[in-house]
């Protein structure tokens, strides 16, 4: 295990994914949800297949052992995609990236729900204190039913993300299954390739030919895709995956500042605190996960014969 190594590589995948949603942010005023998510998919598959060369495990990541679970979590993944890509045209940047953190306390709920796993007091009011943070941001965006047409389309915007956050967080779950029968690699190539199919029933709903500049763009946020995918896998086998995980949230601090400079937006401190506590929440929750896996490493080994 080489911790600093996992640490700079999930730093390293958490920039790489905010500069692509930016990449897919500059096109999502004229090309349509469905075909973004389409050339984010099918140009990540050339990066992660020469991975897997390099790696000589092209055998392990295109074997399927159980295809109908890789399918599931293939449209789960794909809805989450599509829903956040088109929340990215009507939201800031950090915004988006805010109310996407619901999707981990959300795999928390879900895990008990569908998977039977237990959930005790702690785990609870650390998702309540997440959930909390989410309405703080959300709340602004809620205007339905008054304000201008701009204030629709942003609460439009973040019902959009909120959903993507919820499918990512069902796909999760389809992932945590897959883990116990299938190859790692196996999960990144399949669900690229699916998510590519699955994106082509868009077309008929109105894909354009983008000027070459958006087709550039779209294709770097493809590749980068793939290579963001790949820096993510790396961090786990180099550090516990409790170590690596909180670094998610620097993700904040990537769109702020790209959100700023790039695309001028200022974030409210309303937005500000209510990320502030679901970025807690996702810390506690892990933090309290590492604390009884050594818990329980302890108790096995206490368990084992000595001598």
């Amino acid at each position: 295990m080489r911790p600093l190594r996992g640490i700079a590589l999930k730093l390293g995948s958490v920039l790489v994914f905010i500069i692509m949603s930016s990449m897919i942010k500059t096109t999502a005023a004229h090309v349509p949800a469905g075909q973004a998510v389409f050339f984010r998919s099918a140009f990540a598959i050339p990066v992660i297949v020469v991975w897997l060369a390099l790696r000589r495990e092209l055998s392990t990541g295109f074997r399927a052992r159980k295809p109908i679970g890789h399918i599931w979590r293939g449209l789960m993944g794909t809805i989450a995609m599509g829903l956040g890509f088109a929340g990215l045209g009507y939201l800031p940047l950090p915004e988006v990236t805010a109310i996407g953190y619901t999707a981990p306390l959300l795999v928390v709920v879900f895990a008990a729900m569908f998977l039977g796993e237990e959930v005790r007091l702690f785990r609870l009011a650390s998702v309540a204190l997440g959930l909390t943070g989410v309405l703080i941001v959300l709340g602004p965006r809620l205007t339905i039913l008054s304000g201008d047409a701009t204030s629709h389309r942003e609460a439009l915007g973040a019902m959009l993300v909120l959903g993507g956050a919820i499918f990512a967080a069902l796909a999760q779950v389809f992932v945590r299954k897959l883990v116990l029968t299938e190859n790692t690699s196996a999960i990144v190539f399949w669900f690229s390739l699916t998510a590519t199919v699955l994106s082509l029933a868009t077309l008929p709903f109105g894909w354009v030919i983008p000027s070459a500049q958006e087709a550039a763009i779209l294709v770097g946020a493809g590749l980068l895709g793939g290579v963001g995918q790949i820096l993510l896998t790396s961090s786990y086998r180099e550090a516990d995956a409790s170590l690596v995980a909180p670094f998610d949230y620097a993700s904040m601090l990537f769109a702020l500042l790209i959100g700023y400079f790039v695309f001028s937006e200022v974030p409210s401190w309303t937005m500000l605190t209510g990320a502030a506590l679901v970025i807690s929440a996702g810390i506690l929750i892990i933090w309290r996960e590492r604390k009884l896996g050594l818990e329980r490493a302890r108790g096995r080994k206490a368990m084992t014969p000595q001598g």
